[in-house]
């Protein structure tokens, strides 16, 4: 079941210990709760249109900001100007495929030698970042190490997917990012495509 904790909408920070110039910094972290609730509330009870929903919770730029979050997370669809919350199993299928480079790379092209470690960091962390369980984080990556070829590819210590996935749960554990790896992947990937 994906989850979510209410990352701050400027920082993704998910408590009261806002990054350097966070433009929420001193807002108390309820008050960055309310304005997803606010928001969540009245979209889990039917699909709006913006303005309409705009004009039901006392409007803030914390709820602009969360707002613009829930859309750039696919937490929302958008349909003739109506926003619909997906339901988990929709934000599930929409987030196991990664849209966003360089993850849609490594996800479309599977990793190689060179930078399986890399790869395999990136796509734990993205599955960590996107809200799923350790259990769906672990089934994804480890399809994804089979039909992306990656696993094919060898390279590899471990003697099947699944103790490999498992090595790395740290990686889900500590909530790292992805970014860095994942574009780190993508380098040695276009070299070895190209």
């Amino acid at each position: 079941m994906p989850r979510f904790s209410y990352p701050c909408p400027a920082c993704r920070s998910t408590n009261s210990l806002h990054g350097t110039d966070c433009r929420f910094e001193g807002t108390p972290w309820a008050e960055v709760e309310r304005a997803y609730i606010d928001l969540l509330a009245r979209l889990s009870a039917s699909p709006l249109r913006e303005d309409a929903l705009r004009g039901e919770v006392e409007w803030s730029a914390l709820h602009e900001a969360a707002l613009r979050q829930l859309k750039h997370e696919d937490r929302l669809t958008e349909r003739n100007g109506v926003l619909r919350l997906r339901t988990a199993e929709e934000y599930r299928e929409e987030v196991s495929e990664p849209a966003v480079e360089p993850l849609r790379t490594i996800y479309e092209y599977g990793s190689v030698p060179g930078c399986h470690d890399n790869a395999v960091f990136a796509m734990i962390a993205w599955y960590e970042m996107v809200g799923l369980s350790w259990a769906e984080t672990k089934e994804n990556v480890v399809a994804w190490l089979h039909e992306s070829g990656t696993w094919g590819r060898g390279g590899f210590e471990e003697t099947d997917p699944g103790e490999l996935v498992e090595k790395k749960r740290h990686v889900y554990e500590a909530g790292y990012g992805w970014k860095e790896k994942a574009e780190s992947a993508k380098r040695v990937i276009d070299r070895h495509r190209g």
